[in-house]
């Protein structure tokens, strides 16, 4: 049985919705959790039919979000050190955090290990788009400063997730810049091209709107520009949802429109909800970690657990290796 330890006291309002969130994840399917934190406290909140189906291991410290990613790798009693060192030691085949998101990613990096010729493994953003499937993007925070070679292993990665994942039989993978142009972009993105032209489904530049409208499944970029995105992304869609909200309220024949078209706004709701997706892989590691957003409801922490069951179910990381070294006994 597939075992995930939790970090159980990352997230913005305690341990409370993530034991809820493997609570409800318990329910629908078969796993073994481990929840990792303050044991008393994680305790109090099980209900009696779950102290015997989920395994408690004690953690005291917490990394709070204004403290430096940096200090994680010192502090051995907090909860995502303990979380990712259960991976490490082969007791956890893969791990949730709704924590310090720079923390885990650089704790995940330097413990875990990267996979076979990976030199930086990449934050993976699955996007909403118009046709109702996702995109992914990557990377989307862990590297801020990248080379070509990096891109290229962006793509690779981005590929095998989209297949193994998504279940996207021929991935089409583009290169974000500011134009299709093959002369577009900077330095950067201008040698990535050359070295992914000849790469399978590779579509060649693309733009933003390209991330959004469906005709690009793996958009690669750095982790400055990814990051950028991701955040621009968020903040838009709260800023037209609180806009419709407004409009709604002030007008009376807007709030007929609205009643009648309740069931579209709750599929578009659904399509932009964080919680629907769970939170985003870091992928290029030995093992899994699945990195949740700090206000995390037991919704999506319940959705990163299936994230992090089906990605050790499927093997990705095996099949990112082999691409890459192909690719490597090629060069």
């Amino acid at each position: 049985m597939i075992k995930i330890a939790i970090d159980a006291m990352g997230g913005d309002f305690g341990p409370e919705p993530i034991v809820q969130g493997c609570i409800q994840a318990l329910k629908e399917k078969q796993f073994q959790p481990i929840l990792v934190g303050r044991k008393d406290e994680i305790l109090s909140l099980l209900p009696k039919g779950y102290k015997d189906k989920i395994s408690v291991v004690d953690a005291c410290d917490v990394i709070e979000m204004s403290d430096a990613a940096t200090d994680a790798l010192k502090r051995k009693t907090s909860s995502i050190y303990v979380a990712v060192d259960l991976v490490k030691q082969g007791k956890a085949d893969g791990l949730v955090s709704a924590g310090h998101s720079g923390a885990t990613m650089t704790l995940a990096t330097l413990r875990l290990g990267r996979l076979k010729h990976v030199t930086r493994p990449a934050l993976a953003a699955l996007m909403p788009t118009k046709t109702g499937t996702r995109s992914i993007l990557l990377d989307a925070g862990a590297n801020v400063d990248c080379k070509s070679d990096n891109l290229v292993e962006f793509a690779v990665m981005g590929r095998h997730y989209a297949q193994d994942m998504l279940g996207v039989a021929k991935p089409r993978t583009g290169l974000l810049a500011n134009g299709e142009e093959e002369s577009k972009g900077n330095e950067i993105t201008k040698e990535s091209f050359k070295k992914l032209e000849h790469f399978e489904g590779f579509m060649g530049n693309v733009e933003g709107n390209n991330i959004f409208d469906g005709s690009c499944d793996v958009i690669v970029c750095d982790g400055f520009i990814g990051n950028l995105v991701l955040k621009a992304s968020e903040g838009v869609a709260k800023t037209i949802t609180e806009l419709i909200k407004e409009y709604i309220r002030k007008s009376p024949v807007a709030i007929t429109g609205a009643l009648l078209m309740r069931k579209v706004f709750k599929l578009l709701k659904k399509q932009i909800d964080y919680a629907e997706i769970g939170g985003a892989p870091l992928i290029g590691i030995k093992g899994c970690a699945i990195v949740s957003h700090g206000k995390s409801n037991p919704k999506a922490i319940k959705n990163a657990i299936f994230q992090a069951i089906r990605y050790v179910d499927t093997g990705v990381n095996s099949h990112i290796e082999a691409t890459l070294s192909d690719i490597a006994n090629k060069g």
